[in-house]
Protein backbone atom coordinates (compact mmCIF):
# COMPACT_ATOMS: atom_id res chain seq x y z
CA UNK A 1 0.00 0.00 0.00
CA UNK A 2 1.21 3.42 -1.28
CA UNK A 3 1.36 5.86 1.89
CA UNK A 4 -1.57 8.44 2.42
CA UNK A 5 0.86 10.99 2.37
CA UNK A 6 3.08 10.08 -0.57
CA UNK A 7 -0.49 10.39 -2.90
CA UNK A 8 -1.87 13.53 -1.19
CA UNK A 9 1.65 15.57 -1.72
CA UNK A 10 1.03 13.98 -5.68
CA UNK A 11 -2.23 15.19 -6.29
CA UNK A 12 -1.33 18.96 -5.00
CA UNK A 13 1.81 18.66 -7.46
CA UNK A 14 -0.21 17.92 -10.29
CA UNK A 15 -2.56 19.62 -12.74
CA UNK A 16 -5.72 18.05 -13.40
CA UNK A 17 -6.72 19.70 -15.96
CA UNK A 18 -3.28 19.33 -17.86
CA UNK A 19 -3.71 15.22 -17.32
CA UNK A 20 -7.47 15.18 -18.68
CA UNK A 21 -6.76 17.41 -20.99
CA UNK A 22 -4.57 14.66 -22.89
CA UNK A 23 -7.68 12.92 -23.66
CA UNK A 24 -10.58 15.47 -23.65
CA UNK A 25 -10.48 18.74 -25.45
CA UNK A 26 -11.09 21.32 -22.83
CA UNK A 27 -12.33 24.73 -23.12
CA UNK A 28 -11.72 27.31 -20.32
CA UNK A 29 -15.15 27.99 -18.61
CA UNK A 30 -14.94 30.59 -15.81
CA UNK A 31 -12.45 28.87 -12.87
CA UNK A 32 -13.16 25.51 -14.64
CA UNK A 33 -12.72 23.81 -17.50
CA UNK A 34 -15.32 22.26 -19.79
CA UNK A 35 -15.39 19.25 -22.47
CA UNK A 36 -17.29 16.05 -23.80
CA UNK A 37 -17.58 13.15 -21.25
CA UNK A 38 -15.53 10.71 -22.17
CA UNK A 39 -17.52 8.01 -20.02
CA UNK A 40 -20.38 8.30 -22.15
CA UNK A 41 -21.96 9.85 -25.60
CA UNK A 42 -22.84 13.31 -25.45
CA UNK A 43 -23.46 16.84 -27.99
CA UNK A 44 -23.21 19.39 -25.27
CA UNK A 45 -20.67 19.32 -23.21
CA UNK A 46 -21.49 18.31 -19.33
CA UNK A 47 -17.95 17.53 -18.42
CA UNK A 48 -16.35 19.63 -15.98
CA UNK A 49 -12.66 19.95 -14.72
CA UNK A 50 -11.41 21.88 -11.61
CA UNK A 51 -7.98 22.55 -10.91
CA UNK A 52 -8.87 24.27 -7.70
CA UNK A 53 -10.46 21.01 -6.24
CA UNK A 54 -8.62 18.66 -8.27
CA UNK A 55 -11.20 16.78 -9.34
CA UNK A 56 -13.66 16.09 -12.53
CA UNK A 57 -17.53 15.70 -12.70
CA UNK A 58 -19.75 15.00 -15.42
CA UNK A 59 -23.13 16.30 -15.16
CA UNK A 60 -24.95 13.83 -17.56
CA UNK A 61 -23.44 10.39 -16.24
CA UNK A 62 -22.19 11.53 -12.83
CA UNK A 63 -18.48 9.90 -13.34
CA UNK A 64 -16.42 11.71 -10.58
CA UNK A 65 -13.06 11.78 -9.43
CA UNK A 66 -9.51 13.04 -8.89
CA UNK A 67 -6.56 12.58 -11.53
CA UNK A 68 -5.62 8.88 -10.40
CA UNK A 69 -9.37 7.73 -10.90
CA UNK A 70 -9.14 9.21 -14.13
CA UNK A 71 -6.48 7.26 -15.38
CA UNK A 72 -7.92 3.98 -14.14
CA UNK A 73 -11.09 4.36 -16.11
CA UNK A 74 -9.90 6.19 -19.53
CA UNK A 75 -6.63 4.22 -19.58
CA UNK A 76 -7.43 1.04 -18.04
CA UNK A 77 -4.62 1.35 -15.58
CA UNK A 78 -4.50 -0.26 -11.94
CA UNK A 79 -4.70 2.05 -9.13
CA UNK A 80 -0.83 1.62 -8.36
CA UNK A 81 0.11 2.17 -12.00
CA UNK A 82 -1.97 5.32 -12.36
CA UNK A 83 -0.07 6.64 -8.97
CA UNK A 84 3.84 5.67 -10.88
CA UNK A 85 2.69 7.52 -14.20
CA UNK A 86 1.17 10.46 -12.26
CA UNK A 87 4.51 10.37 -10.42
CA UNK A 88 7.06 9.92 -12.97
CA UNK A 89 5.06 13.26 -14.76
CA UNK A 90 5.82 15.09 -12.10
CA UNK A 91 9.54 13.91 -10.92
CA UNK A 92 8.28 11.78 -8.21
CA UNK A 93 9.57 8.60 -7.17
CA UNK A 94 7.05 6.51 -5.37
CA UNK A 95 8.50 5.02 -2.85
CA UNK A 96 9.39 1.54 -2.52
CA UNK A 97 8.62 0.73 1.14
CA UNK A 98 5.16 0.61 2.49
CA UNK A 99 4.53 3.66 5.00
CA UNK A 100 2.23 3.51 7.64
CA UNK A 101 -0.97 5.38 8.11
CA UNK A 102 1.08 5.98 10.95
CA UNK A 103 3.58 7.87 8.73
CA UNK A 104 0.42 9.59 7.61
CA UNK A 105 -0.65 10.88 10.63
CA UNK A 106 3.13 12.67 11.85
CA UNK A 107 2.68 14.66 8.90
CA UNK A 108 -1.04 15.38 9.45
CA UNK A 109 0.81 16.12 13.01
CA UNK A 110 3.63 18.41 11.58
CA UNK A 111 0.73 20.05 8.91
CA UNK A 112 -0.81 21.16 12.73
CA UNK A 113 1.91 22.57 14.10
CA UNK A 114 3.08 24.63 11.62
CA UNK A 115 -0.23 25.88 11.12
CA UNK A 116 -0.84 26.89 14.49
CA UNK A 117 2.95 28.59 14.46
CA UNK A 118 1.46 30.42 11.46
CA UNK A 119 -1.55 31.85 12.90
CA UNK A 120 0.81 32.65 16.08
CA UNK A 121 3.33 34.54 14.59
CA UNK A 122 0.57 36.56 12.30
CA UNK A 123 -1.41 37.69 15.33
CA UNK A 124 2.03 38.83 17.18
CA UNK A 125 2.44 41.16 14.10
CA UNK A 126 0.81 43.79 15.57
CA UNK A 127 2.89 44.03 18.42
CA UNK A 128 5.55 44.49 16.49
CA UNK A 129 6.22 48.34 15.37
CA UNK A 130 9.69 47.43 13.84
CA UNK A 131 8.21 44.77 11.96
CA UNK A 132 5.39 47.27 11.05
CA UNK A 133 7.07 49.89 10.19
CA UNK A 134 9.56 47.77 7.71
CA UNK A 135 6.45 46.10 6.03
CA UNK A 136 5.29 50.41 5.53
CA UNK A 137 8.49 51.38 4.48
CA UNK A 138 8.36 48.35 1.72
CA UNK A 139 5.38 49.70 0.81
CA UNK A 140 3.19 46.44 1.81
CA UNK A 141 -0.71 47.46 2.69
CA UNK A 142 -2.40 45.86 5.25
CA UNK A 143 -4.30 43.52 3.13
CA UNK A 144 -1.19 41.93 1.39
CA UNK A 145 -0.23 41.64 4.82
CA UNK A 146 -3.17 39.25 5.72
CA UNK A 147 -3.65 37.79 1.75
CA UNK A 148 -0.15 36.69 2.12
CA UNK A 149 -0.47 35.66 6.30
CA UNK A 150 2.33 37.47 6.76
CA UNK A 151 3.64 37.72 10.84
CA UNK A 152 6.70 38.20 13.56
CA UNK A 153 8.39 35.66 15.63
CA UNK A 154 8.64 36.86 19.10
CA UNK A 155 12.37 37.74 19.86
CA UNK A 156 12.36 35.21 22.78
CA UNK A 157 14.08 31.62 23.05
CA UNK A 158 10.80 29.89 23.73
CA UNK A 159 8.12 32.12 22.00
CA UNK A 160 6.31 28.84 20.43
CA UNK A 161 5.85 27.53 23.52
CA UNK A 162 2.59 30.14 24.12
CA UNK A 163 0.55 28.30 21.84
CA UNK A 164 2.20 24.56 21.88
CA UNK A 165 0.38 22.06 24.14
CA UNK A 166 3.85 20.44 24.76
CA UNK A 167 6.85 22.54 23.69
CA UNK A 168 8.35 19.07 24.31
CA UNK A 169 6.56 17.57 21.55
CA UNK A 170 8.97 15.85 18.74
CA UNK A 171 6.40 17.61 15.66
CA UNK A 172 7.92 21.19 16.79
CA UNK A 173 11.64 20.12 16.18
CA UNK A 174 10.26 17.67 13.00
CA UNK A 175 8.63 20.67 11.21
CA UNK A 176 11.68 22.94 12.01
CA UNK A 177 10.26 25.20 14.27
CA UNK A 178 12.47 24.39 16.94
CA UNK A 179 15.62 23.07 17.63
CA UNK A 180 17.97 21.28 19.97
CA UNK A 181 21.51 22.92 21.56
CA UNK A 182 24.28 21.66 22.07
CA UNK A 183 23.38 21.93 25.65
CA UNK A 184 20.03 19.71 25.19
CA UNK A 185 17.86 22.95 25.36
CA UNK A 186 15.46 23.57 23.02
CA UNK A 187 14.42 27.00 21.64
CA UNK A 188 12.84 28.82 18.46
CA UNK A 189 14.39 28.29 15.04
CA UNK A 190 12.88 32.05 14.55
CA UNK A 191 13.48 34.68 16.78
CA UNK A 192 12.26 38.71 16.02
CA UNK A 193 11.90 38.35 12.60
CA UNK A 194 9.52 39.24 10.09
CA UNK A 195 7.95 35.61 8.94
CA UNK A 196 6.52 34.37 5.26
CA UNK A 197 4.13 31.57 5.50
CA UNK A 198 4.67 28.77 2.52
CA UNK A 199 1.49 27.15 1.72
CA UNK A 200 1.32 24.27 -0.90
CA UNK A 201 -1.88 24.24 -3.60
CA UNK A 202 -3.85 23.40 -0.75
CA UNK A 203 -3.33 26.11 1.24
CA UNK A 204 -1.60 24.27 4.18
CA UNK A 205 1.70 25.82 5.74
CA UNK A 206 4.22 23.81 4.91
CA UNK A 207 7.22 26.11 5.99
CA UNK A 208 8.45 29.66 6.64
CA UNK A 209 10.83 32.39 5.34
CA UNK A 210 11.73 35.02 7.80
CA UNK A 211 13.44 38.27 7.12
CA UNK A 212 16.02 39.38 10.11
CA UNK A 213 14.66 43.25 10.70
CA UNK A 214 18.15 44.60 11.85
CA UNK A 215 21.47 43.38 10.98
CA UNK A 216 21.77 39.82 12.11
CA UNK A 217 22.77 37.39 9.61
CA UNK A 218 21.60 35.57 7.86
CA UNK A 219 19.31 38.05 6.59
CA UNK A 220 16.95 35.76 5.55
CA UNK A 221 16.19 32.16 7.29
CA UNK A 222 14.23 29.49 5.34
CA UNK A 223 12.88 26.19 7.10
CA UNK A 224 14.95 23.58 6.65
CA UNK A 225 14.03 20.30 4.34
CA UNK A 226 11.55 18.41 6.28
CA UNK A 227 8.51 15.00 5.42
CA UNK A 228 6.36 18.33 4.45
CA UNK A 229 8.66 20.88 3.19
CA UNK A 230 11.31 20.47 0.11
CA UNK A 231 12.83 23.79 -1.39
CA UNK A 232 13.85 22.24 -4.85
CA UNK A 233 10.31 21.56 -5.47
CA UNK A 234 7.95 24.54 -3.86
CA UNK A 235 7.19 28.15 -4.92
CA UNK A 236 6.54 30.68 -2.37
CA UNK A 237 2.80 32.76 -3.47
CA UNK A 238 1.80 29.63 -5.89
CA UNK A 239 -0.98 29.31 -3.85
CA UNK A 240 -2.34 33.13 -3.36
CA UNK A 241 -1.26 33.08 -7.53
CA UNK A 242 -3.80 30.28 -8.70
CA UNK A 243 -6.39 32.24 -9.65
CA UNK A 244 -4.56 34.68 -11.31
CA UNK A 245 -2.40 32.19 -13.14
CA UNK A 246 -5.46 30.24 -14.53
CA UNK A 247 -7.14 33.91 -15.52
CA UNK A 248 -4.21 35.07 -17.39
CA UNK A 249 -2.90 31.87 -18.39
CA UNK A 250 0.72 32.50 -17.23
CA UNK A 251 3.03 33.02 -14.66
CA UNK A 252 5.80 35.47 -13.51
CA UNK A 253 8.73 33.79 -11.51
CA UNK A 254 11.00 36.70 -9.38
CA UNK A 255 13.48 35.95 -7.09
CA UNK A 256 12.07 37.46 -3.67
CA UNK A 257 8.98 37.09 -0.97
CA UNK A 258 8.57 40.72 -1.09
CA UNK A 259 8.71 40.79 -5.00
CA UNK A 260 5.92 38.17 -5.11
CA UNK A 261 3.99 41.02 -3.04
CA UNK A 262 4.57 44.08 -4.29
CA UNK A 263 3.85 42.76 -7.86
CA UNK A 264 0.65 41.47 -6.89
CA UNK A 265 -0.29 44.60 -5.47
CA UNK A 266 0.48 46.10 -8.19
CA UNK A 267 -1.70 43.80 -10.27
CA UNK A 268 0.47 41.00 -11.29
CA UNK A 269 -0.77 38.58 -8.76
CA UNK A 270 0.40 35.73 -10.84
CA UNK A 271 3.67 36.10 -9.41
CA UNK A 272 5.40 33.35 -7.38
CA UNK A 273 9.22 33.12 -6.20
CA UNK A 274 11.55 29.92 -5.87
CA UNK A 275 12.94 29.48 -2.04
CA UNK A 276 16.26 30.78 -1.57
CA UNK A 277 17.48 28.13 -4.47
CA UNK A 278 17.87 28.29 -7.97
CA UNK A 279 14.87 27.07 -10.22
CA UNK A 280 14.99 23.51 -11.10
CA UNK A 281 13.35 21.82 -13.93
CA UNK A 282 10.53 20.29 -11.10
CA UNK A 283 10.14 24.11 -10.43
CA UNK A 284 9.06 24.78 -14.48
CA UNK A 285 7.22 21.40 -15.09
CA UNK A 286 5.03 22.81 -12.89
CA UNK A 287 4.60 26.17 -14.05
CA UNK A 288 4.20 25.00 -17.60
CA UNK A 289 1.48 22.36 -16.46
CA UNK A 290 -0.25 25.66 -14.84
CA UNK A 291 0.22 28.30 -17.57
CA UNK A 292 1.23 28.06 -21.45
CA UNK A 293 3.77 31.23 -20.61
CA UNK A 294 6.26 31.26 -17.93
CA UNK A 295 7.69 34.64 -17.11
CA UNK A 296 11.35 35.00 -15.38
CA UNK A 297 12.61 38.32 -14.65
CA UNK A 298 15.82 38.51 -12.29
CA UNK A 299 17.82 41.54 -10.77
CA UNK A 300 19.91 43.27 -12.96
CA UNK A 301 23.46 42.10 -11.29
CA UNK A 302 25.84 39.23 -11.33
CA UNK A 303 23.64 37.02 -9.54
CA UNK A 304 20.33 37.69 -10.98
CA UNK A 305 22.20 36.99 -14.70
CA UNK A 306 23.31 34.20 -13.31
CA UNK A 307 19.99 33.05 -11.69
CA UNK A 308 18.78 33.76 -15.12
CA UNK A 309 21.04 31.19 -17.10
CA UNK A 310 20.40 28.51 -14.55
CA UNK A 311 16.27 29.44 -15.47
CA UNK A 312 17.46 28.61 -18.97
CA UNK A 313 19.06 25.35 -18.05
CA UNK A 314 16.03 24.00 -16.55
CA UNK A 315 13.83 24.95 -18.86
CA UNK A 316 15.36 23.42 -21.77
CA UNK A 317 14.60 20.41 -21.40
CA UNK A 318 10.88 20.51 -19.89
CA UNK A 319 9.51 23.04 -22.14
CA UNK A 320 7.16 21.87 -25.26
CA UNK A 321 6.11 23.55 -28.26
CA UNK A 322 2.88 24.25 -27.44
CA UNK A 323 4.51 26.24 -23.97
CA UNK A 324 6.46 29.55 -23.93
CA UNK A 325 9.01 30.80 -21.56
CA UNK A 326 10.47 34.49 -21.80
CA UNK A 327 13.08 36.09 -19.37
CA UNK A 328 12.95 39.64 -18.28
CA UNK A 329 16.32 41.39 -17.23
CA UNK A 330 15.97 44.63 -15.23
CA UNK A 331 18.83 46.82 -15.10
CA UNK A 332 22.19 46.85 -12.69
CA UNK A 333 20.69 47.24 -9.19
CA UNK A 334 17.05 47.24 -10.13
CA UNK A 335 14.20 44.54 -8.98
CA UNK A 336 10.77 44.34 -9.25
CA UNK A 337 10.20 45.90 -6.08
CA UNK A 338 12.16 48.58 -6.62
CA UNK A 339 11.20 49.16 -10.15
CA UNK A 340 7.24 49.13 -9.58
CA UNK A 341 7.52 51.67 -6.08
CA UNK A 342 9.85 54.49 -8.01
CA UNK A 343 8.09 54.06 -11.58
CA UNK A 344 4.67 51.67 -11.04
CA UNK A 345 2.86 49.05 -12.47
CA UNK A 346 3.21 50.32 -16.17
CA UNK A 347 7.12 50.49 -16.13
CA UNK A 348 6.77 47.15 -14.93
CA UNK A 349 4.31 46.30 -17.93
CA UNK A 350 6.95 47.97 -20.36
CA UNK A 351 9.69 45.46 -18.82
CA UNK A 352 7.39 42.53 -19.86
CA UNK A 353 6.40 43.59 -23.17
CA UNK A 354 10.37 43.77 -23.83
CA UNK A 355 11.15 39.90 -21.87
CA UNK A 356 13.39 37.58 -24.51
CA UNK A 357 12.36 34.65 -25.65
CA UNK A 358 14.01 31.24 -25.05
CA UNK A 359 15.64 31.19 -28.08
CA UNK A 360 17.05 35.03 -27.78
CA UNK A 361 18.36 34.32 -24.15
CA UNK A 362 19.63 30.98 -25.27
CA UNK A 363 21.80 32.67 -27.84
CA UNK A 364 22.59 35.40 -25.95
CA UNK A 365 23.90 33.23 -23.24
CA UNK A 366 26.19 31.12 -25.36
CA UNK A 367 27.23 34.15 -27.93
CA UNK A 368 27.73 36.81 -25.65
CA UNK A 369 31.28 38.70 -25.10
CA UNK A 370 32.72 36.12 -28.12
CA UNK A 371 34.11 37.25 -31.43
CA UNK A 372 32.56 34.94 -33.73
CA UNK A 373 34.91 35.72 -36.37
CA UNK A 374 37.23 33.33 -34.58
CA UNK A 375 36.61 29.43 -35.98
CA UNK A 376 37.72 28.72 -31.85
CA UNK A 377 35.25 30.79 -29.91
CA UNK A 378 32.70 29.14 -32.01
CA UNK A 379 33.85 25.90 -31.89
CA UNK A 380 33.38 27.05 -28.17
CA UNK A 381 30.02 27.57 -28.17
CA UNK A 382 29.03 24.95 -30.00
CA UNK A 383 30.57 22.36 -27.28
CA UNK A 384 28.78 24.55 -24.63
CA UNK A 385 25.31 24.54 -26.11
CA UNK A 386 25.54 20.49 -27.04
CA UNK A 387 24.65 19.23 -23.37
CA UNK A 388 21.92 21.97 -23.01
CA UNK A 389 20.26 20.92 -26.21
CA UNK A 390 20.53 17.28 -25.86
CA UNK A 391 17.85 16.72 -22.90
CA UNK A 392 15.52 18.65 -25.04
CA UNK A 393 12.24 16.81 -25.41
CA UNK A 394 10.94 19.88 -27.95
CA UNK A 395 12.17 18.05 -31.29
CA UNK A 396 11.50 21.47 -33.40
CA UNK A 397 12.41 24.02 -30.95
CA UNK A 398 15.35 22.22 -30.57
CA UNK A 399 16.00 22.10 -34.38
CA UNK A 400 15.30 25.70 -34.60
CA UNK A 401 18.14 26.48 -32.05
CA UNK A 402 20.61 24.19 -33.67
CA UNK A 403 19.41 26.65 -36.90
CA UNK A 404 20.35 29.48 -34.98
CA UNK A 405 23.34 28.35 -34.07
Amino acid sequence: MIARDFIQDLLTRIDIADVVGRQVALKKAGQNFLGLCPFHSEKTPSFTVSPTKQFYHCFGCGAHGNAIGFLMETRGLGYVEAIKELAQSVGLQVPEDQRSDGAHARGRGLADVLMAAATFYQERLKDSPPAIDYLKGRGVTGQSAKDFALGYSPDAWQGLRAVAERYEDPRWVDAGLVVLGEDGKRRDRFRGRLMFPIRNRRGSVIGFGARALGDEQPKYLNSPETAVFRKGAELYGLFEAQAAIRQRNRVIVCEGYLDVIQLAQAGFKETVAALGTAITDAHVSALLRAADHVIFTFDGDAAGLKAARRAMEATLPVISESKRASFVLLPDGEDPDSLIRRDGPKAFERALADALPLSRWFMRVLCEGRDLSVAEERAAVLAQAGPLLAPMQAAALRAQLVGAL
